[in-house]
């Protein structure tokens, strides 16, 4: 018996968390033991074998600790030509004396806001990691933008992470945002060790009537990185909220993503790219719940598979009852560059109301052998002509991404990566 099954495995985690939060550490707790790590015959987990991948890469279950990071570091870590602010966090503890002081925005430990509604977007019950993290978490940020506020510069959460006397980071983001606030957030981590560790992360994001919310979230760490991560949010009347996900490396990844439409008139936008090689695995679970008349959303995810990599899609949207005049729609692409390479998608419609406009699809493939001949008969060798194809087929998801240095920035890590920049 794999020793993730066995509920003393944890025991270290559960004892190592603070008091704070008491009542949600134990309906969290008691959740996990519940359900607990799942087996690979576990539906909503049934290619990721994770339980495997954890009982093998890890010793030990205790939390890890948070280290020193240098204000050289941070200022080495950012990317060309951003100009925003930073939140700093080493192994998912938040560092305020490394971060900003945002005009405007309120920023503090969790455990300064005890009146916070932690667990009641991301709920225990619905994935076995969020049970684990409202558990076990040790800390977290919570982050307030005010009504009416319109946030200009972008904030960056940057997380440095490594294997460190512990192998669990659980970084836990609160997020709320106000009536008619507008902000855009970008999601960042980089490692520090080619150790195995493992990052269970939680943000919630509670988004105001008519608020405008970008979060967008680079993936590329070390190849022996193990993440699973759950986003969720509410989305409230007349807002827009835009996911922009690139995963380029990791050991075994797992993107939960769920945006809850509770709200006329309201947009949820879920758009991915992984862009795999080597042995890694990627894992993008979405779950859009439309419950009110008159919301929309769009779905668009792209995989690049080379090498033994594996990706898997799981794209699920549901329409309630009521939520009558639904627009929806859902699209996953992949291309395949090796024969060894695998992707398992499935896109899912469930509709219980009658007057709605819903679409999805799924599509995988090879590269157009007919438009790679047409670019090399006009000059390009077969390397450039193939990473420009690949490119365009990314681009429709990159362009969603407004906020310029970070676009610059995935373009010119994609581009190298598929040997069409020139």
């Amino acid at each position: 018996m794999s020793t993730l099954t066995q509920q003393d495995t944890f025991q270290a985690l559960f004892a190592a968390s603070p008091e704070n939060f008491h009542s949600i550490r134990n309906s969290g707790k008691e959740s996990f033991l519940n359900q607990g790590i799942p087996a690979v015959k576990a539906e909503e987990y049934k290619f990721t074998n994770i339980s495997k991948k954890l009982d093998n890469a890890l010793t030990n279950f205790s939390t890890a600790l948070p280290f020193e990071v240098t204000p050289s570091q941070v200022k080495s870590a950012l990317f060309e030509g951003f100009e925003g602010d930073v939140l700093v966090f080493a192994n998912g503890a938040f560092l305020p004396e490394l971060s900003s002081t945002i005009e405007g925005v309120e920023i503090s430990k969790l455990s300064d806001k005890p009146e916070t509604s932690l667990g009641s977007i991301a709920k225990a019950s619905k994935d076995p990691f969020a049970a684990l993290n409202q558990a076990s978490f040790v800390d977290g940020i919570f982050i307030s933008v005010p009504k009416k506020s319109q946030i200009e510069r972008p904030i960056l959460l940057l997380s440095f992470n490594k294997e460190n006397l512990g192998q669990v980071i659980q970084p836990r983001v609160w997020i709320e945002v106000g009536d008619f606030a507008e902000v855009t957030f970008i999601d960042q981590s980089i490692s520090l060790s080619d150790s195995a560790y493992f990052v269970n992360k939680v943000v919630e994001v509670k988004g105001g009537v008519n608020s405008q919310i970008s979060y967008y979230r680079l993936q590329n760490e070390g190849k022996n990185t193990i993440e699973v991560s759950n986003i969720e949010t509410d989305i409230l009347k007349d807002a827009k909220f835009t996911s922009v996900n690139i995963s380029l490396s990791g050991d075994m990844v797992r993107n939960n993503l769920s945006l809850n439409l509770l709200g006329s008139n309201s947009e949820g936008n879920m758009f991915g790219v992984y862009l795999l090689n080597g042995k890694t695995h990627v894992d993008n679970h979405t779950n859009v719940d439309h419950t009110i008349p008159h919301a929309d959303s769009n779905e668009l995810y792209k995989g690049i598979l080379a090498d033994q990599s594996r990706g898997v899609f799981n794209g699920k949207i549901f329409v309630r009852q009521d939520a009558q005049k639904t627009n929806a729609f859902q699209q996953n692409n992949n291309i395949l560059l090796s024969e060894d390479a695998i992707v398992n998608t499935k896109p899912q419609l469930e509709i219980w109301a009658d007057d709605v406009k819903c679409s999805h699809g799924c599509t995988v493939g090879q590269l157009d052998e007919e438009a790679l001949f047409y670019l090399r008969a006009r000059g390009l060798d077969k390397l450039s002509a193939k990473g420009l194809l690949l490119y365009a087929f990314a681009g429709e998801v990159l362009e969603k991404i407004e906020e310029e240095s970070f676009h610059n920035h995935v373009v010119n890590l994609i581009q190298e990566r598929l040997g069409s920049k020139f």
